[in-house]
């Protein structure tokens, strides 16, 4: 399991596989609650996450291929689109500097 300080994301992405315009709708949030901030967020397929990702958020059936193909980013695997706690977590670890964890397995 990786983790990352919150304060040295610079990079985070939403990854997806469906294309059901959930991912997209969170990354539009997500967007919005870190704007004052310096990171990116962006909206990738699984299959094409940027190598320069430092953490990936995606569902977690698709944390292990996330993981495969960004091996360098932590993985956040979470379950709702709104309002999951792992999602949660993220944000405000970026906002204050926490740890910013990811989820073991696949």
């Amino acid at each position: 399991m990786s983790s990352i300080d919150g304060s040295a994301v610079r990079k985070l992405v939403v990854a997806c596989d469906a294309g059901m315009g959930s991912s997209v709708m969170l990354a539009g949030q997500l967007r919005r609650e870190l704007r004052k901030l310096p990171v990116v967020v962006e909206h990738h397929p699984v299959a094409a996450i940027p190598a320069d990702a430092d953490v990936v958020l995606c569902q977690a059936g698709l944390a292990a291929r996330a993981r495969s193909g960004a091996p360098g980013a932590v993985v956040v695997g979470f379950r709702l689109f709104l309002g999951d706690p792992r999602v949660a977590q993220v944000v405000a670890a970026v906002k204050s500097g926490g740890p910013v964890v990811g989820t073991p397995g696949g």
